[in-house]
């Protein structure tokens, strides 16, 4: 395929490692002699690019002004829908847009709903790539921002240990993950919290509330100084009993017509608070810690905490630095090749692993089969912990020659 100039698009939520997507395209590309250009502001930007005076050539100088360790992207992001743009020219009028500023292909990088355009433009015969980016590693591939959101809110989590230690607070801590709990589990699991909720696991809080009961209590009593704390890490999509998501009822849908998720941090809290403020048990520990007040403090505090933004923010992992060189420059190769309509999955030695992004975007939720090795282990996961079921697979390993 002869591609003279690639455009960049980033669309979505901003994560770790898109910039080290950008300059692996750019820098991939400028190595086999074709131009890169920013297009900005996500879809947005595509539709307005007609519009625009200039663009942004990716040229050794710019690129190098661009740093790979830092979260976010230097070409923006919108959550805008193509097919939704109340303009019956729209195709067309991108198609123009690309054609005033010679760019001859696309690779975009975004998650399910930015590949569901990707598919949408391939079909309206703009040639496209898809790198795979979401924090919330819903996809099929790994997605690019995946460790690094992981990373951070283990890292809060462990930090917001000693606010709870200090008050003998519980803390429910909310984080992004929408529709799975990746990110909660593995987040949670590296912080060590005591209990984890996720979207694949619908809660039943009498056995949440149990758990925190006997973990907190033991915790507090065995204190020399009657300090102790509970971490709880709750994915965003988390469901109750019934199987229902919390929604933000006043927020709408956003542009691909998915309802808002709210409030799991607030629901949990309400939950323990209720269970604690019946429970004829919690006087008699309170008093016996020495927290005990009349009519002023007679039950462990829970407090939510919502980590939001905060934990796609900031610096990239240096996992995804090096996922966002490898899959950008493997993007190019792939266009070359001709395999556009596709989304690159890894480039594994000298393989270029890609598959149909129909396919990639497809949900991937937790397994929850290795849940029970974990509960095994002492973590709730809010249900009865049930036994882990596991076979054996022998792996022999290639011999290591040292040089």
């Amino acid at each position: 395929m002869s591609i003279k100039r690639i455009g960049i698009i980033t669309s979505g939520g901003d994560c770790g490692g898109l910039n080290a997507v950008i300059k692996g395209v750019a820098r991939e590309a400028y190595h086999l002699g074709i131009e890169s250009v920013v297009i900005p502001n996500g879809y947005a930007g595509l539709y307005n690019l007609l519009g625009l005076e200039s663009v942004v050539l990716l040229n050794a100088e710019r690129v190098s002004r661009i740093e790979a360790s830092l979260a976010g992207s230097e070409a923006g992001h919108s959550r805008v829908k193509i097919s939704k743009i109340q303009d019956p020219n729209k195709y067309e009028r991108i198609k123009e847009g690309l054609k005033k500023f010679g760019i001859d292909a696309l690779i975009i990088s975004g998650g399910d709903d930015t590949g569901s355009v990707v598919v949408d433009l391939s079909s309206q015969g703009i040639p496209c790539i898809h790198v795979p980016k979401t924090m919330d590693l819903d996809l099929q591939p790994y997605s690019v921002g995946g460790d690094s959101s992981i990373n951070r809110i283990a890292l809060f989590t462990r930090e917001l240990k000693t606010t709870g230690l200090s008050h003998n607070r519980i803390l429910a801590i909310e984080v992004f993950g929408r529709y799975v709990g990746h990110t909660a589990l593995h987040g949670g699991i590296g912080a060590e919290a005591d209990c984890i909720l996720i979207p694949e696991i619908p809660v039943d809080f009498d056995v949440v509330y149990d758990h925190m009961k006997a973990t907190y209590c033991n915790r507090v009593l065995r204190s020399d100084v009657k300090a102790g704390t509970y971490i709880m890490v709750i994915s965003e999509g988390m469901k109750n009993a019934n199987g229902e998501m919390l929604y933000d009822e006043l927020a709408g849908m956003d542009a691909f017509g998915h309802r808002k998720l709210a409030g799991a941090g607030k629901y949990v809290r309400q939950q323990l608070e209720k269970r604690l403020k019946v429970d004829p048990e919690m006087k008699e520990f309170m008093i016996k810690t020495g927290m005990y007040a009349p009519g002023v403090y007679e039950v462990p505090e829970v407090r939510e905490v919502m980590l939001g933004h905060i934990v796609r923010s900031g610096g990239s992992s240096a996992y995804d630095v090096n996922f966002g060189y490898k899959a950008g420059a493997g993007a190019v190769l792939l266009l070359l090749e001709g395999k556009t309509g596709n989304t690159i999955v890894d480039v594994e030695g000298k393989t270029i692993r890609y598959m149909p992004t129909p396919e990639a975007i497809k949900r991937k939720e937790v397994d929850i089969a290795e849940i029970a090795l974990f509960e095994s282990l002492g973590t709730c996961f809010g249900r009865k912990p049930e036994k882990f079921s596991f076979d054996l697979l022998e792996k022999k390993a290639p011999i290591i020659r040292h040089i």
